[in-house]
């Protein structure tokens, strides 16, 4: 039964006065954070973070799917640690006079008596509606420039089996379609029926959105990878036509399930679409920039965060380091790649996100910074987090023989201080070094998986004695006529933090089994991680990834 014509005439009214007297409000502040290549065709991304602030009146969120049930268990868990905070977002929004849309697709019939979902309906339809936006948006031109991030082709639960067969007779037994069990929006998220909209159609949507003057839509709930991109009302439909639309990145989850490519974590697997969207379709915001504190973090959430800096010329890791990341780490951390400027050698974008790293690894050579930059490192470095380095990353923050220009400063001492090194020069290059385990050495796990006769390195060998009390050194490098030098080692910084440095490290060196599995070793053993016995397994990769 429709709402008498009165009543409605009321609500709507009182909608108009709301965003008439929501346009004095104070105006949302954001921080929107996209990603934009280093250089055209690099395939390398800046962290960009823009600052905005939107008239609460011409603001919108909507709420994708955020169902009371779901057919994968885990799902359902995650749904129910993020509602809570998405209805306090959601209320805040609401009062400072933003226009709230909720959208559980195919649940209109739960709301056939509700005045939100009248309000919806009887929204006059826009002049010029977008030609498809009633349909799914599966694509849009922009993503043609990547590759999608995630085998999503199997459905993406990722509950065990027989915990999903048990979810699903619990289901059954509610009376409910255990393939398709939603039948309402979530109760946790309040639906306020003198001012909201409920609406699951995209002309519907599209037509809120015009008729109340939004120019800035917030999408959040689930799933990222399917329906926050691809329902009617989505990331890509609003992108696509025009809308200004972002993501608050940690109000959603995925759909995704770590038996399929890329064989990460789930919440490395949401990271990855998160990434994907920063790149090609829309910028993303959190929830603390509506109500402070934090970003939500999800309970199971508990990879380390690690920080990987990325500035030197000479040995490709540019792009041995990130093809590391993506293809050893994405099981166990939360990975977030800095890299130097391509245009100005001693600027690193983004220096600041290594404050809320746990654990920092470094692949620079001769830079220096600005002394608000360098402090980051400074701080890093008097913490008692472990920080990592390879190859070049002993003089990582000095220039040979000379001063630092106006405005910025070196760090000479950063080899001593950091990781008990003594770096001078190397020998000639061509002479490759063998390398060693150095007998009763307290290396213990850092030496899993490595072989015990030694292995063979194209790297030039540094020369780095002698190394400061502190150090436990586990690896030798030897060449004829030289004496044997430390290749690898741990410390311990003045304040208590762990390092570990070693200087193999070049292309070769990650295109072989030995460094890439010390390099894992060290990362899991200072994060205090378990040590496991050899690389993670990588299945096949599928034909079509989206």
């Amino acid at each position: 039964m429709r709402i008498a014509a009165p009543l409605l005439a009321f609500f709507c009214l009182s909608s108009l006065w709301s965003a008439s007297s929501a346009e004095d409000a104070k105006p949302l502040k954001f921080e929107l954070r996209d990603r934009v290549e280093t250089t055209a065709g690099s395939g390398r991304y800046h962290l960009r973070t823009t600052p905005e602030s939107w008239a609460p009146s011409e603001t919108a969120i909507i709420l994708c799917d955020v169902w009371d049930a779901h057919h994968c268990l885990r799902a359902v868990q995650r749904g129910a640690e993020l509602a809570p905070r998405l209805n306090e977002v959601v209320k805040s929004l609401r009062g400072q006079g933003a226009t709230v849309i909720h959208a559980p697709s195919d649940c209109m019939a739960y709301y056939e008596k509700s005045p939100a979902r009248d309000r919806a309906r009887s929204t006059p339809k826009a002049k010029t509606l977008p030609a498809d936006i009633t349909s799914w948006c599966r694509k849009i031109p922009s993503e043609e420039a990547g590759t999608y991030p995630v085998d999503q082709s199997d459905g993406g639960e990722d509950d065990e089996p027989q915990e999903h067969a048990e979810w699903a007779k619990t289901l059954a037994a509610q009376g409910r379609n255990p393939r398709l069990p939603w039948k309402k929006q979530a109760d946790a998220i309040e639906v306020d029926e003198a001012k909201d909209y409920v609406s699951d159609k995209g002309d519907e949507v599209w037509s809120i959105l015009e008729a109340r003057g939004i120019k800035n839509v917030i999408l959040a709930g689930v799933h990222t990878n399917m329906c926050v991109l691809g329902r009617p009302f989505g990331l890509r439909q609003m992108a696509k036509n025009g809308r200004h639309v972002v993501l608050m990145r940690d109000m959603t989850d995925t759909m995704y399930n770590p038996a399929r490519w890329p064989y990460v974590s789930h919440f490395t697997g949401t990271d990855r679409v998160v990434e994907h969207i920063e790149k090609f379709v829309c910028p993303t915001i959190t929830s603390d920039q509506v109500l402070g504190g934090k970003p939500l973090r999800f309970q199971h959430d508990r990879r380390p965060r690690l920080a990987i800096v990325i500035a030197e010329d000479e040995y490709k890791t540019e792009v041995t380091l990130p093809k590391f990341a993506r293809e050893v780490l994405g099981r166990d951390f939360d990975v977030t790649l800095l890299f130097g400027s391509d245009t100005e050698r001693n600027v690193i974008p983004n220096l600041d996100l290594i404050d809320n790293a746990d654990i920092l690894l470094v692949s620079a050579r001769r830079r220096v910074l600005t002394p608000q930059a360098m402090k980051h490192l400074r701080d890093f470095a008097a913490s008692k987090k472990p920080i990592l380095g390879i190859r070049t990353a002993s003089h990582a923050w000095s220039l040979r023989n000379m001063p630092a220009p106006e405005g910025f400063e070196a760090w000479p001492e950063w080899d001593a201080d950091v990781f008990g090194g003594s770096y001078t020069n190397h020998h000639p290059a061509g002479r490759s070094p063998w390398i060693t385990l150095i007998p009763d050495s307290p290396g213990g796990a850092l030496l899993e998986g490595l072989p015990g006769n030694g292995f063979g390195s194209s790297a030039s060998l540094y020369k780095v004695a002698p190394l400061h009390p502190g150090t436990a050194p586990i690896l030798n490098g030897t060449i004829e006529g030289a004496p044997a030098e430390p290749v690898a080692w741990t410390f311990t910084r003045k304040g208590g933090g762990r390092s570990f440095y070693t200087s193999l490290g070049n292309t070769d060196d990650f295109g072989g089994p030995h460094f890439p599995q010390l390099l894992f070793n060290a990362l899991s053993e200072l994060s205090g991680l378990p040590v496991p016995q050899g690389l993670p397994e990588r299945g096949p990769e599928p034909e079509e990834k989206n």
